[in-house]
């Protein structure tokens, strides 16, 4: 029986590495039928919005979506479609695995980024200070429902992909009120789970372990922002954020995506590497039950790297999107 999938090809770049991303998964022996739905800023124009409600109504329909990159504009413009996307459908646990990609990685590394995605320094609530907008606010919110949520996740996570610790990620030396919430919490919701070992870093500090350090690092747990910076600094880790993927997930729902963005200017030319977007599909096939499928793109992105012969411009060759799809597709 096939897995029913909403797709979301998105934007800029978006098409071309799902459509790479879609070679790779027909090579595999999961059956997916693909319910199309379009959002972005290539929907503006004619729908008034780069999020039409069809696309949340097709995801609540059949739980799980496989999304492309879609633009978010800097400064102005229409607010984040991921962000809106992830608040809306109540997806609160944003997931970003990395590990060490032989020939490209940095660092020896297996980390999960597990993020709390719906509130902290992302909640939206800001605004500008006077009418000449020489100041500007943003509320940071931390709640004990959305915390405790997101530490259950963490070490849920851990206990079902055998994972021996989670870090709560804070600042609660400076933000007392919301990161020492965000700190209390994850310790009381450790105590839940004794078999796994439990640290607190600051954010910062973090930052240099990670840099120095990463091999002694598992799942972290972290608040909006600090989890959205971090999660990058792991995908350089791994080899830079052309080969990092990510996931949106709730309780019932959930949406794949890569970490990079849609990289406008590389639109149509068969130029953006899209090992992001074919390991996000394996995300999405372990999440569904198939991991055996999920392990094979994975050890076919694996050795493709590591042959080096056929990669994308930023890995150091100069291959195009689909043909390192392909080479990839041929090692399953």
């Amino acid at each position: 029986m096939a897995h029913k999938i909403t797709l979301i090809p998105g934007d800029g770049t978006g098409p071309e590495v799902v459509e790479a991303a879609k070679r790779v998964l027909e090579e595999t022996d999961v059956s997916i039928e693909y319910d199309e739905v379009q959002a972005g800023k290539n929907v503006m124009d004619e729908e008034g919005t780069p999020l039409p409600k069809v696309v949340l109504d097709k995801i609540k329909k059949n739980k799980v979506a496989l999304k492309g990159p879609i633009t978010t504009p800097i400064g102005s413009g229409f607010r984040s479609v991921n962000v809106a996307i992830r608040q809306k459908l109540r997806l609160f646990a944003n997931v970003r695995p990395s590990w060490n990609l032989p020939g490209i990685g940095v660092k020896d590394a297996d980390i999960v980024t597990i993020r709390e995605n719906t509130e902290g320094l992302y909640s939206g609530v800001e605004h500008y200070c006077d009418e000449d907008k020489n100041a500007a606010e943003t509320h940071c919110i931390i709640s004990k429902k959305a915390t405790e949520r997101i530490a259950k996740f963490a070490f849920e996570y851990a206990k079902k992909e055998d994972r021996e610790k989670v870090t709560a990620i804070h600042k609660a030396n400076i933000m007392k009120a919301t990161g020492g919430l965000f700190l209390d919490i994850a310790k009381k919701v450790s105590k839940d789970y004794p078999s796994i070992d439990f640290g607190d870093k600051i954010v910062d500090n973090m930052a240099m372990q990670l840099v120095q350090k990463p091999e002694r690092y598992d799942v972290l747990l972290t608040p909006n922002l600090f989890g959205d910076i971090l999660s990058d600094l792991c995908a350089g880790l791994m080899g830079g954020l052309g080969v990092a993927p990510g996931g949106n997930i709730g309780h019932e729902l959930a949406v794949f995506e890569p970490v990079h963005g849609s990289v406008p200017k590389y639109s149509g030319k068969n130029k953006v590497n899209p090992t992001a977007e074919i390991l996000t599909t394996a995300m999405m096939l372990k999440h569904i039950g198939e991991r055996k499928e999920a392990d094979k793109i994975k050890k076919a992105v694996s050795e493709a790297i590591k042959e080096g012969k056929k990669l994308t411009y930023d890995l150091g060759g100069k291959a195009g999107t689909q043909e390192f799809a392909g080479y990839v597709a041929s090692k399953i």
